[in-house]
């Protein structure tokens, strides 16, 4: 997870999100013979070349379409960006995951700002929407701040497959908030997930101390654990959020009040905790560039793919942030995941991919 982020995340973030999907838009031009030819008729669709289209009113529609498989697409590259992006986070030594935060933060709003005055969206949004804004704003950069924490905290695989639960409290969050069906499909999936993050975490009074390392480290893997659980939990409800607004909020505008009351966030976290420093190392402060350079990336892309794509085949795609976590770890880091690991992401993916397909079931009858 990633998360919600947290969610990173979260944000990282995750899936399995039971609303009605918006109309997409697309950015097929029709050839100029078309226009020539003025008559409303049979034809064929210029997307596909084998759709009939029977009106001038189909064409439109048809021109709106998107291209076939462009939200998975978008949602392969956004799994990779953040990935790399938290590759990074876990090579960043001696900086606090809060001013991690706040330095992508900066970044990003870096890019946005010249984003938002070119699209002529303003800062603001719709009066209707601003308040779904300012919780997607707040629930996201405190879900990122717990997800880089988290991969401090503990190994990258960990952290990654335990924001993967977010579909769990996806699925709760709709029965309470939406009144929408809690079915045995859910109670399993969730039973999958708790058994996941049990074989991650691993707890001294179910397999012993043996399995739980040294106290001191398995306290910090503990937090970390927590941390990813929270993102989790929080990057499900910032994902309902941004799939309620749709497209009817520029998806820079959603990025802008994220990194806006995430960088008041963080600002207020350092100076509480004092923990405000520079880091002396030329490469982690390029790390923190490529850092807001790759989360703005994957949030510009997810939010692209949650406009035009139900979010069942993104949440399939996205359990690719599960394998690239165990590919960067194995390489770069030399730490080869436990066995107890490996169940745990089997167990978290199964649940995932689980309720992502009955979602989309649901919505393709």
């Amino acid at each position: 997870m990633r998360p919600v982020e947290g969610d990173g995340a979260a944000e990282e973030p995750e899936p399995g999100l039971p609303l009605t999907d918006a109309a997409p838009q697309g950015a097929s031009e029709e050839p100029a013979a078309a226009e020539e030819a003025g008559t409303p008729g049979p034809c064929r669709c210029w997307v596909c070349g084998n759709s009939p289209c029977g009106s001038v009113a189909s064409q439109e529609a048809e021109k709106k379409a998107p291209c076939p498989g462009l939200g998975l697409f978008y949602t392969l590259l956004s799994a990779f960006l953040f990935s790399v992006g938290s590759l990074f986070v876990k090579k960043v030594q001696d900086v606090h995951a809060v001013e991690i935060s706040a330095f992508r933060c900066v970044f990003q709003m870096l890019v946005v700002i010249p984003c938002l005055i070119y699209r002529k969206t303003g800062f603001l949004g719709p009066k209707g929407q601003r308040i779904f804004l300012f919780l997607r704003g707040g629930l996201g950069s405190t879900a990122m701040i717990l997800l880089y924490y988290a991969y401090q905290a503990t190994s990258l695989a960990d952290a990654t497959v335990i924001t993967f639960s977010a579909p769990v409290f996806t699925s709760i969050f709709a029965c309470i908030f939406l009144k929408e069906k809690y079915s045995p499909w859910d109670a399993l999936f969730t039973v999958f997930t708790i058994t996941g993050v049990i074989l991650i975490v691993r707890p001294p009074f179910l397999f012993g101390a043996s399995a739980a390392g040294t106290e001191e480290s398995y306290s910090v893997h503990l937090k970390g654990t927590f941390a990813a659980v929270a993102h989790a939990i929080l990057a499900a409800v910032t994902m309902v959020i941004i799939r309620k607004m749709g497209k009817s909020v520029d998806y820079f505008l959603s990025i802008w009040y994220y990194v806006v009351l995430g960088l008041l966030e963080c600002v207020t976290a350092l100076f509480i905790l004092g923990e405000w420093s520079l880091p002396y190392c030329g490469l982690d402060r390029l790390f923190l560039i490529l850092i807001g350079l790759f989360g703005l990336g994957g949030q510009v892309f997810l939010t692209k793919a949650l406009q035009i794509e139900k979010a069942g085949p993104v949440a399939l795609m996205r359990t690719l942030d599960v394998v690239f976590a165990f590919i960067f770890q194995i390489i770069f880091f030399h730490d080869v995941p436990t066995w107890w690991t490996v169940g745990g992401a089997l167990c978290v993916v199964a649940s995932s991919t689980g309720a992502a397909i009955r979602k989309w079931c649901q919505s393709s009858k």
